[in-house]
């Protein structure tokens, strides 16, 4: 009998073994090399303690790497990925493909009325959330303030592009290693093109009429690159053309940037530890030119999980988690308030323990407040989008776009034949989709 007994516990003992390696589920998860994420895979046992049947295998990638794998992924049906880190622009065209799964389980205590409205606004589709933003962000000057004051000037709280060029000129020391300007240069639809077409909206340029032709040969993308090119080459670090986010941040933390204009999600680390100007950077509106539109952009990196996952409720156990005000509370008691991630809640905005650690806090919701992706333009534009548009040929479009200002800011090429490049590119691939004759 107790031989049987001890042969059933056995037995019992490997089933269960076996039913907990058969329940075992690996995630495995897309992101951005940013550092807000790359905090939120050191912080992940706290999601794993709670959910120890769940492991997370990360992919961590460059920007531009990253949105091209999970791009040829989810639209080749490739299945590799369990959790995608994409935007503001990805979402609503992939949701309405059926490329993404809707997120009506995020769990009780979400709270989704608590996501500010503009960045829920640019993640929903036909009244459902198709992705939770872990950090939402528009774009703003920051700037050293020993620097302005040395200079003679003081940095307005609205700057115009010719307030930042006179800063940039009077601060700029490349003797001593000290640039007046950092802004990004490298190729790419979410790098450097990010930040030019929300400049050139400032200056009265636009992507396309109203009936989609490319405005690339106007006089308002001119303007735009012949103050960029020359400011740049003036007042910008060396091998700019090949700097994006974070060599601008490195820079700016290592103290040889008097300015850098992009996206607010820096200022948690132009403060941090690692930034050796920390107690000096000040921060304002990204710059205008008089026309009512600022150069500032709308976006959130945002959670969202592909229509091929097989693992779709355990993923979005991850996705509840990673964007969750418990998650926020967890950066905070690690880290400190001023390093959860920004930009994605209306509590955050009201509450004093991080309103008081963050001194660019109200600066960050007055810039995400301000970009208006429904209007983002000076003239009249069959688009939404600040910093991209809404359609599904602007990735690839902006790429080739994105090479050519590069080129021109590397001097490999003249403005205007970046311009003119840039046209011919662009009215090839809106005829070969259809939008114009």
């Amino acid at each position: 009998m107790t031989t049987l007994l001890r042969s059933l516990l056995g037995a019992c003992a490997l089933t269960t073994l076996s039913l907990s390696a058969y329940a075992e589920t690996t995630l495995t998860i897309a992101t951005v090399n940013n550092g807000d994420m790359i905090r939120m895979q050191k912080l992940t046992d706290d999601f794993t303690k709670a959910n120890p049947d769940i492991k997370l295998n990360w992919v961590t990638l460059e920007e531009n790497v990253l949105r091209q794998k999970v791009t040829t992924d989810i639209a080749t049906k490739g299945g590799q990925f369990d959790v995608l880190t994409i935007g503001t622009y990805e979402v609503p065209i992939w949701g309405k493909k059926g490329w993404l799964v809707p997120l009506d389980n995020l769990g009780a205590d979400y709270d989704v009325d608590d996501l500010l409205p503009a960045i829920r606004a640019g993640l929903t589709v036909g009244g459902k959330l198709y992705a939770a933003p872990f950090y939402g962000e528009s774009s703003m000057v920051m700037y050293r303030k020993d620097l302005m004051d040395k200079a003679g000037l003081k940095m307005p709280d609205a700057p115009t592009w010719n307030f930042i060029k006179q800063a940039a000129d009077k601060m700029t020391d490349k003797a001593d290693g000290l640039y007046g300007i950092c802004l990004r240069g490298k190729a790419g639809w979410g790098e450097n093109m990010a930040f030019l077409s929300a400049t050139a909206n400032s200056f009265g340029a636009r992507w396309f009429d109203e009936k989609w032709n490319p405005q690339f040969s106007t006089p308002e993308w001119k303007a735009t690159l012949d103050f960029y090119v020359p400011l740049m080459n003036a007042d910008g670090p060396p091998g700019a053309s090949s700097n994006g986010f974070n060599e601008n941040l490195a820079l700016f933390d290592a103290g040889k940037c008097g300015m850098w204009i992009d996206a607010t999600v820096a200022a948690s680390f132009v403060t941090g530890k690692d930034s050796k100007v920390a107690d000096q950077v000040g921060f304002a509106l990204a710059p205008d030119n008089g026309l009512g539109k600022r150069g500032n952009w709308l976006w959130a990196w945002s959670l969202a999980i592909p229509a091929g996952s097989g693992k779709v409720v355990d993923a979005e156990k991850f996705v509840a988690w990673a964007t969750s005000k418990h998650y926020t509370e967890l950066v905070a008691s690690k880290e400190g308030w001023a390093n959860v991630p920004p930009g994605t809640r209306t509590s955050l905005y009201k509450n004093p323990d991080y309103l008081k650690a963050a001194p660019f806090a109200q600066m960050t919701l007055d810039s995400i407040n301000s970009a208006d992706p429904l209007h983002p333009t000076v003239k009249p534009v069959p688009y939404t989008g600040v910093q991209f548009v809404a359609i599904p040929e602007f990735q690839g479009i902006a790429t080739d776009v994105g090479q050519d200002f590069s080129a021109a800011l590397a001097g490999t090429t003249s403005v205007d034949a970046a311009l003119a490049a840039a046209q011919a590119s662009t009215e090839a691939a809106m005829k070969k989709a259809g939008y114009i004759k």
